[in-house]
């Protein structure tokens, strides 16, 4: 399974154009055009999904964001859409990424410094940190299984009548705080993906970054992808 998920992942990659090429003097690709699409739908539909499951959370919530959709009622009929229009996008990344993902022991050495990390006290990454980090890894495992979670809770929502009251229940309980924790993890990326880590928010933009950057945070991907350990 993983392979046959590997393989869609580099299939897609070879459509777009692999990471790690040359772009402009000092910048390497990071991510291609089409991780950046896949990524952006995934983003796009994810905040559709959270404003309009919020108007319908709390009145004041409600009164706030549902004219934004039309309405209460249409509201309502477009959230489960959103969010599966979310699952779907964030699958293809999961094929897309599935490899790049793949916890290590090096990981669980990196989580033993993530103070360090939360709260810059480090400048750069440990040699060995490759494509990603374990904390971006941990933060995109975490929306998998939160989307294993919308999908089991969110279907008796939908159809409370054929569940019951009980599943529908416990359903609503687990969606709410599915969706409270991806919040906080979106919080927190945006703020590692703008302010915390600079020169990150451009990989998904314009899909390159500066040789000293990949370097730096991600320096055992920069030595495979140049095959020297040299920021520039």
């Amino acid at each position: 399974m993983n392979g046959a998920v590997g393989r869609v992942g580099e299939n897609a990659r070879s459509v777009a154009g692999a990471h790690g090429q040359d772009v402009r003097p000092g910048e390497i690709l990071r991510h291609s055009l089409y991780t950046r699409i896949v990524h952006w739908t995934s983003a796009a539909f994810f905040i559709l999904a959270l404003i309009s499951g919020f108007a319908i959370y709390t009145p004041w919530f409600f009164h706030a964001m549902t004219p934004l959709f039309g309405g209460g009622a249409t509201t309502r009929l477009l959230h489960p859409w959103f969010g599966i229009g979310f699952c779907i996008a964030f699958a293809f990344q999961i094929m897309n990424w599935a490899s790049e993902m793949a916890w290590t022991a090096d990981d669980s050495r990196w989580m033993g410094r993530i103070r360090g990390y939360v709260s810059n006290a480090e400048t750069h990454e440990p040699e060995y940190v490759g494509f990603f980090n374990a904390g971006q890894k941990a933060y995109f495992w975490t929306i998998a299984v939160s989307i294993v979670l919308f999908l089991l809770t969110g279907i008796p929502m939908w159809f409370p009548e054929t569940f019951g009251r009980f599943a529908t229940a416990v359903s609503y309980v687990i969606h709410d705080i599915t969706s409270l924790v991806m919040l906080v993890g979106f919080i927190i990326h945006i703020y590692e993906g703008t302010t915390a880590q600079p020169g990150t928010f451009q990989s998904m933009t314009r899909g390159t970054v500066e040789r000293r950057w990949a370097w730096s945070h991600h320096p055992a991907w920069h030595r495979r992808v140049s095959g020297d350990d040299k920021k520039s």
